[in-house]
């Protein structure tokens, strides 16, 4: 099974609109493994890891997010499995503080 690791960046209306609960929900649904946090700049960033096809799928949600969100741009570049370690121990999906 064709594997990615990608990095996203979120930026716009992205932070007080529950896009982080909104992200983790749709990641989990998706069985995939990773990250979502707020970044002091306003901007959410996530790391989403499992089949390529299902991490495409979710960056594209990445583009729409909840419907109080108000999303400008979404950045995404390849990832290393190094930063799926930044998870809680035992999570598939983390939600981390801001960085």
């Amino acid at each position: 099974m064709n594997q990615a690791i990608l990095h996203v960046t979120i930026s716009g209306q992205v932070q007080g609109v529950g896009y982080r609960a909104w992200l983790e929900d749709r990641a989990r649904d998706c069985d995939l493994e990773g990250w979502v946090r707020n970044r002091a700049d306003g901007s959410v960033e996530a790391v989403f890891a499992g089949p390529a096809r299902l991490v495409g799928e979710m960056v594209a949600l990445c583009r729409h997010g909840p419907p109080s969100a108000r999303v400008q741009a979404v950045l995404d570049e390849p990832a290393e499995a190094g930063q799926l370690g930044l998870r809680r121990p035992g999570e598939r999906f983390s939600v981390l503080p801001t960085a």
